[in-house]
Formats: C-alpha cells, sequence, structure tokens
C-alpha cells in the first residue's frame, strides 16, 4: 500500500504594504498577527480609508523591502527610482479605516507620500500598525490581525488551484496562479481539493492556527500580480459555478487566527489536530462542492 501523502508548506508570503506585492519567504517568525510584517503597513487616501487593488491596480506592481526589524522600507516599481523609508513607530497618529472598521495608523512621512501619489496618480499615505494596536478578529477562532481585511493568515492548497484551473481550461480560459489570491501559506499534498475547508485546528512548524471562516473572493483575483493589468472574469467566473456562498459572493482559501505564535518554514509538514464534517462552518452550497 502506498504511504499517505504528507501535507507541506509549498510556500510563504508575507504582504508588507497591504495591497502591494507580496514578499516570499522561506522561513518567517508568526506573531499573533500572523507572518512577519503582513500588513503592518498601508496606503490611504485624504479620508484615511485603505488603498487597494480593487480600484488601484497598479499597487501590484510595488515591490516592498524590508528589514527584518521593519526598520528600513523600500518600494520600487519597474523602470522607476525606489524610495527607502526608515520607518518610525511614534510618528504622527491617523485615522484610517479598513473596510469601515475604525483603526489608527502611524504616518510614516511626506517622502514616502510623495512617492506613492506619483505612482498612483492620486493624493496617498503610508501608515504603519501602531505599537499599542489592538484589533479583535472573529469567525469560529477569534484573533488578531495587523491592517489585514479581517484575519491573521489565508491558507490556500494547491489542489484547490488544479480543480479551479480544471474548469477554467474546461471552458476555454486561461489557468491562473495562485498568486491571483494572495494566500500566506500555500499547502502541497492535501489530495482532495478545498480540504482547508474542513480544517479547525492545525500545527505547522512551532506555529499553531485556528479556522476563522472561508475566504470571499473579490476582484482582486482577476488582477495580473505581475503586471498590475485586470485580466478578468477568471476565475471569479468558474467560482461561480461551483463555489457560492450562502450569503453572497464566491469562495476560495480559507482564513485562520494564530493561535500559538512561533515560526515556520517552507517544506514544513502540516498537522491537522482538529477536523470539522465538509458542513460545518460552510452553506449548504459550499458543502455540496466538497462531497
Amino acid at each position: 500500500m502506498a504511504p499517505e501523502p504528507i501535507a507541506r508548506v509549498s510556500a510563504l508570503v508575507t504582504y508588507p504594504v497591504k495591497g502591494c506585492a507580496g514578499l516570499p519567504l522561506s522561513t518567517s517568525k508568526v506573531t499573533s498577527s500572523g507572518l512577519a510584517h503582513d500588513r503592518a503597513f498601508m496606503v490611504v487616501d485624504d479620508s484615511g480609508t485603505f488603498r487597494s487593488q480593487r480600484k488601484d491596480p497598479r499597487m501590484a506592481r510595488i515591490v516592498p523591502e524590508i528589514d527584518a526589524d521593519a526598520s528600513r522600507l523600500t518600494l520600487r516599481v519597474p523602470g522607476g527610482e525606489p524610495v527607502e523609508i526608515k520607518t518610525t513607530p511614534d510618528g504622527p497618529r491617523l485615522d484610517v479605516t479598513v473596510h469601515g472598521n475604525p483603526l489608527q495608523g502611524v504616518d510614516q512621512g511626506d517622502e514616502a507620500a510623495e512617492w506613492l501619489t506619483e505612482v498612483l496618480g492620486s493624493s496617498s499615505r503610508l501608515v504603519r500598525v501602531p505599537d499599542d494596536h489592538r484589533r479583535e478578529t472573529t469567525g469560529l477562532t477569534f484573533g488578531t490581525a495587523g491592517f489585514a481585511d479581517g484575519h491573521a493568515a489565508v491558507l490556500a492548497s494547491l489542489s484547490s488551484l488544479d480543480l479551479l484551473n480544471e474548469r477554467i481550461l474546461a471552458t476555454g480560459g486561461e489557468p491562473v496562479p495562485i498568486s491571483r489570491f494572495r494566500p500566506n501559506v500555500v499547502v502541497s499534498g492535501w489530495p482532495e481539493a478545498h480540504t482547508e475547508d474542513r480544517v479547525r485546528r492545525v500545527r505547522l512548524g512551532t506555529t499553531e492556527l485556528g479556522y476563522a471562516k472561508v475566504c470571499i473572493r473579490c476582484a482582486v483575483t482577476t488582477i495580473d500580480q505581475e503586471t498590475g493589468d485586470k485580466r478578468g472574469p477568471e476565475p471569479l467566473r468558474a467560482l461561480a459555478g461551483y463555489r457560492r456562498a450562502d450569503d453572497g459572493g464566491v469562495a476560495f482559501c480559507s482564513k485562520f487566527a494564530v493561535t500559538v505564535p512561533g515560526a515556520v518554514s517552507v517544506g514544513d509538514p502540516l498537522e491537522v489536530t482538529e477536523w470539522a464534517e465538509p458542513e460545518q462552518g460552510l452553506g449548504p452550497r459550499l458543502a455540496a462542492a466538497l462531497t
């Protein structure tokens, strides 16, 4: 009998600046807010509302580099001059919002603001998560997060992507890469698609995650994460055929809270310590897709 496949961490990605390009990692510290520096910075407009690829797809072209202690942040765009920012946790506070959730951010100065305003073509400022940041995230497992949309970590599996791309190809479309879904942890080795929806507790490296909810996808998934160009209508069209959520939208990947901070590396095995039945925590349409 062949040995049972072992699920492993295939990729780790942190997004130091919300909405901008991801930074692949081979290993990462995991705090209560997620992978190191994930969504620790955010671009906001004059009203303090976060900027997103939903309206500013060019954000995908902004590539961050960050020091281990987050003391320096460099932002680059292809063909342009980079900006190097000496970050500060103690600057002026701005009232900011993430999906209507009122938070505070530490302003990172005029140089960063001017660079982002020029690149995005609209008045922008860069803010950082304050040291005293307190934000409770909800779902099946409560937790905290920086400036992420709602949770500390997004977990995706390659088997789920394979099924999605089979459906896209069947209708004459082009397959999409996993980067379209901006996950933090990518898992290989689960033979069944959407196994991540049934995980309730999982250990990877020295950290542990608790399931919060499925991830409802938006138009960002139709944007090429290399070029910042809109590609649409995939993958949303294909997902609408088999991954509709009862309360609206389509689901792909799952969101998790960090229950035990630690560290994780590419290649680490995943040990699921608690499972749910396919229908638990999901609407009937999604449950049917998993049976």
